[in-house]
């Protein structure tokens, strides 16, 4: 465990300032965005992740743009790692204010025949199970300092889509929408707000573990009305929105975050040239 802090820094116009956000999944990808996004709106991030140096590197870029960022190893996938890493943000800080759930695993992408249950297992302990772990626990934290806490959680296009080899992962993210509708329900009258972002084809090293070649994602930009790969920081900067009251009558929502790509008529313009 790391804590990275720098000098004060201009507070001015920062919509987060003086909220304690965590992010985990936070040392890539679209986890590490969030975190310098959530930053540069004046919130002290802490970042959890398995891989301790990466986390740790994201929370030395932060302290490097003048905010603070504590770096947590924590594996989400098991409860008492994740009651751990609740435990330690309010020991340190006194509060929690914010959570963005982020952390995923793509799993093996294969046709159902060709995946195991230990492959199944394995996407729904992290994407799913972790989730819900999450949020149990910074709900229980939100109601213990008796004042509203927001929480987002990374969920997929694939969601409500499929490619071939999705399935597990697939699952794993259609549920977490139907998890979070409850919950809203559950806490909302508390004031809490909890919503998914489900983005498109990203840019990641996630996303590139997937492919061999950079051209095997030119289908996808040909089929997406803004014509290219979504970039992290599109993903940071609607995580950042709906944790500030601009978004403060949003919540049990699933927000596509794509392009557009998930929008039919585009394929079927094509197929019909």
């Amino acid at each position: 465990m790391t804590a990275s802090t720098a000098s004060a820094h201009d507070t001015s116009h920062k919509r987060l300032e003086g909220k304690v956000a965590l992010v985990t999944g936070g040392g890539t990808g679209i986890g590490r965005a969030a975190v310098l996004a959530y930053a540069r709106e004046g919130a002290t991030v802490v970042l959890a992740g398995r891989r301790a140096a990466e986390i740790e590197a994201t929370a030395r870029e932060v302290a490097a743009a003048g905010g603070e960022a504590l770096a947590v190893a924590a594996d989400v996938s098991r409860e008492e790692q994740v009651r751990r890493l609740i435990a330690t943000v309010q020991d340190r800080y006194g509060r929690l204010d914010i959570a963005f759930n982020n952390a995923g695993v793509l799993g093996n992408f294969a046709p159902i025949t060709e995946q195991t249950s230990a492959d199944f297992d394995a996407v729904i302990a992290t994407n799913l199970k972790g989730v819900w772990l999450s949020i149990k626990y910074e709900i229980e934290a939100f109601l213990a300092q008796d004042f509203a806490g927001v929480i987002v959680n990374t969920s997929s296009w694939l969601a409500s889509g499929a490619l071939p080899g999705s399935s597990s992962y697939s699952a794993s993210k259609g549920a977490l929408d139907a998890l979070i509708r409850a919950v809203a329900l559950e806490y909302g009258g508390q004031g809490v707000r909890i919503n998914n972002i489900n983005p498109g084809i990203i840019e990641t090293p996630m996303a590139h573990s997937s492919v061999t070649d950079i051209s095997a994602f030119a289908p996808f930009v040909q089929h997406t009305p803004v014509k290219r790969l979504g970039q992290p920081e599109d993903v940071a900067d609607v995580a950042v929105w709906l944790s500030t009251d601009d978004a403060r009558f949003v919540t049990g929502q699933s927000l596509l975050v794509d392009g557009g790509y998930t929008i039919a008529g585009l394929r079927l313009q094509e197929a019909l040239r």
